[in-house]
């Protein structure tokens, strides 16, 4: 071919626009729809070729949407036939089906894709990982972990040559903003969850948010990226924040604390039932107490914020909007830059690095510390029985705080009660829990009325 001839087909090429297929239209697909259309010129220029985008699958093609700027021709109820004509699929439903088919169907006709969806990633990644390897195409999921937060990237590409160790964050926006109205305001849990509801922070069925569903989903994508290890949503220990008490939010006030849900993913080495170590990872997603002194004691509202510890580059901060249209999207737009840009230049981002296949821990083995309520009789020999019930199970007290209150007896006169508050040191979560229930079981222990785990002190 003579250089003229070349010149005219790389002009071509550079003019021929990548064909973009959005899966979604929602709060989310919207804002994507949006963004597309009018920085259309920017993201030419970032890429090397325009973005055209060819269609948007939706339940009902007919519908009027006066906020999404684009032909109405383009909205097709046939998302089968949409992802067999595009270069880069966007998928932004959410759920298992039909996303997962979708996604597989788009690999195998050549497109690659940029998804939003959690939980298919938790439960499907190594699969989908598996269908980008063989069709030659790229999986990016930045959005799918704390909205317009970079974090997905920054773990698997910019540390790829350090060892995270730790990575413990608030990845959930609602339960965020009902802690927080809990802590700042005195609000119970029910009038948290309704004002979040009213401002739009939480859906109208919030048990995925406060149940820590959608925290455990991120968690594992989060263990497998940074641990190279295959973590999947069912073995991420979860709990979630329905039984937090005022008393409880009092609790970690009065230790200059504050209830975070926490997704904490970490590389550890514990010991087994014979004594040898064994290397691991521990994956959970619970509320905790953490010192208001810590980076993330301080994330207020809705936002998100995750705080990475790696071996060489020490102590890192990522913090910002969660959720919402707009962010997510710009999350999901700096996904599709990155795979248009692969198009173009030849080659595929990183697939899925899983070298390192590291058992992943039952919660017993977490290491982890208690702070422990107990409203026990006023006389002597309690603290001893306490103290001895915590040496039985090899777990170390840190701190104790006694307490008298008076209440009226039985007969109505006057009687006192002591209340006890034991923060632990470090110890295995499962020492930690038959602690709790030996201290249940004591003649002189009316109730445990408060356990609740602490950490990043």
């Amino acid at each position: 071919m003579s250089e003229a001839g070349r010149e005219g087909q790389e002009t071509q090429q550079a003019t021929t626009p990548l064909r973009v297929a959005l899966l979604g239209c929602g709060v989310v697909g919207s804002s994507v729809a949006r963004m597309l259309t009018e920085h259309a010129d920017d993201l030419a220029a970032r890429v090397g070729r325009p973005l055209e985008l060819v269609g948007i699958a939706v339940r009902r093609p007919g519908r009027e949407r006066p906020d999404v700027p684009v032909d109405p021709s383009l909205f097709t109820a046939d998302a089968e036939e949409l992802v067999t004509r595009a270069d880069i699929v966007v998928e932004v439903i959410g759920g298992i089906e039909p996303a997962r088919s979708l996604i597989e169907s788009a690999m195998k006709h050549g497109a690659s894709v940029v998804s939003a969806n959690k939980a298919l990633l938790a439960e499907a990644g190594p699969a989908l990982y598996a269908a980008a390897a063989e069709h030659g195409v790229d999986l990016y999921y930045e959005a799918a972990v704390a909205g317009a937060i970079p974090i997905l990237r920054p773990i698997r590409e910019s540390l790829a040559g350090d060892d995270v160790r730790r990575v413990l964050g608030i990845v959930n926006g609602t339960t965020n903003y009902v802690l927080d109205k809990m802590d700042t305001t005195g609000q119970g849990f029910a009038e948290a969850v309704e004002q979040a509801q009213a401002l739009g922070y939480a859906e109208a069925d919030p048990t995925a948010d406060v149940e820590g569903f959608d925290a455990a989903a991120k968690a594992a994508i989060l263990a497998s990226l940074a641990f190279h290890t295959r973590v999947s949503s069912d073995q991420v220990h979860r709990e979630g924040i329905t039984e937090v008490s005022a008393a409880d939010v009092q609790a970690a006030r009065d230790m200059d604390c504050v209830v975070k849900l926490l997704a904490i993913c970490e590389r550890t080495e514990t010991v087994d039932d014979e004594g040898r170590p064994t290397p691991g990872v521990s994956v959970r997603v619970h509320p905790a107490m953490i010192p208001r002194s810590h980076p993330l004691g301080g994330v207020r509202d809705a936002f998100n914020a995750v705080f990475v510890e790696a071996d060489a580059a020490g102590q890192l901060m990522f913090y910002g909007k969660g959720a919402g249209g707009d962010p997510t999207a710009s999350a999901v737009l700096g996904d599709v830059v990155a795979v248009a840009r692969h198009r173009v230049g030849g080659g595929r981002g990183p697939g899925e690095s899983a070298y390192a296949d590291l058992p992943v821990l039952p919660m017993g083995r977490a290491l982890t510390r208690y702070h422990i309520s107990l409203d026990v009789a006023d006389r002597p020999g309690v603290l001893a029985q306490v103290a001895t019930a915590f040496a039985a199970h090899d777990v170390s007290i840190e701190t104790v705080r006694q307490r008298i209150v008076e209440h009226p007896g039985d007969d109505g006169a006057p009687s006192t009660r002591a209340q006890l508050v034991v923060v632990t040191h470090t110890a295995p979560d499962a020492a930690l829990a038959a602690t709790v229930e030996a201290l249940a079981e004591l003649e002189t222990v009316r109730e445990v009325t408060s356990v609740m785990r602490v950490e990043g002190a």
